[in-house]
Parts: structure tokens; C-alpha cells; sequence
């Protein structure tokens, strides 16, 4: 059941949810959370179907807000809310508003999301493109207790990754490190099978994907040992290798889909390690609203702390030709970065279980 409404107010879409579960049959209200997607009208649809299709796993009311541009200084003078109540099926287990503001009103939308939060029930807010750097602080963002941003929707997602560091406050969290979370599931386990030393890491990916450098940066905060950021093809992350004192620990993905893991002494086995499309992210993502302190420690480690006692960046061809016509070294960015002053540390040897805390 769709209800339209031109020109409304917070009160009359409350009114409309109420007579949209009375006119389908279901006037108790059974929803765990609340989803406030902040979006643009070009990326609403794709996330409202992810919305819809996580929402069987947590029914919940999700307010999709889609701030219009205003052509004309008189249009931007004028505030109007429309809005779109779905309830049913065409909601999936729980309810949705589709929130369109004009004018000064999408300066505050805040005001409009504060009174359709389900009462006593947590909030989570999701930016699919264009998140703000410091979500914590932006007034959508203060409402919540999860904040989910994509550093892979950022035009500079490597560099996105320092400001997201220095802007970290509990509750943020990222689908690019939620991307990850097979992988490092997977290298935990495979570590949990030796009594070995890991000595070095290398993380392969393709260029300007922001998994690979949180997986390196996991690694290297986790295992505390140099770790090399290199490029490949793709798609996403294509392999990770150990060296370690008692040979290589290979997790190799060349498809996207199935896995290779070697282990010194062990024969190689399959293991499925598909791509996850966005429900799905957003699914698990859901599962919990604590903070996440794994992601913090591995955001806060620093892409430029990669690749020690090289003092050259790993940069694909785009970059390469830059550095060659003479671009300015600011507008070159590589998945690696230089690191600050060519460190020459020598890599402390932990036990390799180290990798499964937290």
C-alpha cells in the first residue's frame, strides 16, 4: 500500500503509517530499529531495495531522505516536504517513508526525521554517496547510535580513509571494512591451524579500493610485521599471503567468487569468498550497534604506515603517467602511500594467534 502526500508535515505522515497498518490488517507496530538513509534521487532506488530486501532480517521503519535541489533563488526560499508512506509488501517486513525536501527545509532535515523515530527503538544512519566527513557532528548523524558511510562511493576513497580516522567516534563504521569480513574470518582461522611466526604480509587489489588498504592495516596492527600493498586487476580484493616461520599462508581469489587457501604442509582447499552485494552489507551491519574497536584500532593505524622502508608509493598506470607529465605529487593518489620519512624499523616476530584477538 502506497500513501502520496504533496506539501505535508511530520503529523500527517505519522497519521498516514497509522491508517496504512490499519488498512492492511496490522495496527501493532513490531519493528526493531529505525533506517534513516540519507541519499540522493539518483542512488534512492538501489538503496531502498537493499533496505528492503535487510529488512527481513531486521524489520524496521526506514525514513529515506532525498534533499532536491533548488533550480531558482525563489525555489530556494520555499520549503515544501513531500512524502511517500509504504506499508506492506511494498515495504518488506517493516515500513517506509520516502522523505523529499525543498528549499530551506532540507538545510534542517533533522527536524522532519526527529518525529518519525520509533519510540525506545535504536537508529542507524546510512549515507550510500556523499557521506559527510565527520558523521558524528552532522545533525542527521547526532540522531543516531550506528553511523554506516562507503569510503568506496568517495571520489578519493584511500585518502577518505585519514579523514574518516580523524573523525572516528564510536558508532561509525564503514561497508568497506564490512566488505572484508569473509576475508579476515578466513586468515584468522587459517592462522589458528599453525604454531608459527608471521614474519611479512602482502595484500593484492585493485587500485583505489579502500577493503584492500583496511584489510593490510587489520593486518598490520593486528600481527605487528611490515605489510605490502600491491595492485592487481580485480575485481576487489584478489590475494593475501603470510610469510611466516613455518612457510606461506596463501588466500588466493583471482575471480571474485572462489577461493584458494594454501597452507605450508596442508593440501589447498576451496573456499567460497563471493562478493557481497549491498543487503547483505547492510544486514550484517545491523546484527550490532556497539562499537566496532577492531575497525577504529585498524582505521587509526594509517595508510601511510604501509609498505615501511620504501620511498616509493605502489601507484597503478593512471598514476604513473601523472608522475610523468609532471602533475603535482598532492593530485596523485595510490592505494599506498609513501610512507613519512622511509622508516627503518625492523619487524617485531609475534605469535601468529595474535591476528584472532577480537
Amino acid at each position: 500500500m502506497k500513501i502520496d502526500l504533496t506539501g505535508t508535515t511530520a503529523g500527517e505522515i505519522n497519521k498516514a503509517l497509522v491508517q496504512g497498518r490499519r488498512a492492511i490488517g496490522t495496527p501493532a507496530v513490531g519493528m526493531v530499529l529505525t533506517l534513516v538513509i540519507v541519499t540522493d534521487e539518483e542512488n534512492a532506488y538501489d538503496a531502498l531495495k537493499a533496505a528492503n530486501d535487510a529488512s527481513r532480517e531486521h524489520p524496521s521503519r526506514t525514513l529515506v531522505v532525498i534533499k532536491r535541489v533548488s533550480r531558482s533563488p525563489r525555489d530556494r526560499t520555499t520549503s515544501r516536504l513531500d512524502a511517500e508512506v509504504r506499508v506492506g509488501a511494498d515495504a518488506g517486513t517493516g515500513e517506509t517513508v520516502v522523505l523529499r525536501l525543498y528549499g530551506e527545509v532540507a538545510e534542517h532535515a533533522d527536524s522532519v526525521v526527529l518525529p518519525l523515530l520509533l519510540p525506545d527503538a535504536p537508529v542507524v544512519v546510512w549515507w550510500p554517496v556523499n557521506a559527510p566527513l565527520d558523521p558524528a557532528k552532522d545533525p542527521l548523524g547526532a540522531l543516531a547510535q550506528r553511523r554506516v558511510t562507503d569510503t568506496y562511493a568517495a571520489e578519493q576513497p584511500v585518502r577518505e580513509l585519514s579523514a574518516r580516522a580523524e573523525a572516528y567516534t564510536p558508532g561509525d563504521t564503514d561497508l568497506s571494512w564490512t566488505r572484508i569480513t569473509p576475508w579476515r574470518s578466513m586468515l584468522a582461522a587459517a592462522l589458528d591451524q599453525v604454531v608459527c611466526d608471521v614474519q611479512a604480509v602482502e595484500v593484492e587489489g585493485e587500485e583505489f579500493n579502500p577493503s584492500c588498504e583496511l584489510l593490510a592495516m587489520w593486518l598490520a596492527d593486528r600481527l605487528d610485521v611490515p605489510v605490502k600493498r600491491s595492485l592487481s586487476s580485480g575485481p576487489g580484493l584478489t590475494a593475501v599471503r603470510m610469510d611466516t616461520s613455518c612457510g606461506p599462508i596463501v588466500l588466493d581469489r583471482a575471480d571474485g567468487s572462489l577461493a584458494t587457501l594454501a597452507i605450508e604442509g596442508q593440501p589447498a582447499r576451496a573456499v567460497a569468498l563471493k562478493r557481497r552485494d549491498t543487503a547483505e552489507l547492510i544486514a550484517e551491519e545491523l546484527r550490532r550497534l556497539d562499537p566496532d574497536d577492531t575497525y577504529a584500532s585498524a582505521l587509526r593505524y594509517g595508510v601511510e604506515r604501509l609498505n615501511p622502508g620504501s620511498e616509493a608509493t605502489v601507484a597503478g598506470p593512471r598514476a604513473e603517467a601523472e608522475a610523468e607529465a609532471g602533475a603535482p605529487a598532492e593530485a596523485i593518489e595510490a592505494p599506498a602511500r609513501k610512507t613519512a620519512a622511509a622508516r627503518k624499523t625492523t619487524a617485531k616476530k609475534t605469535p601468529a594467534k595474535k591476528a584472532a584477538a577480537k
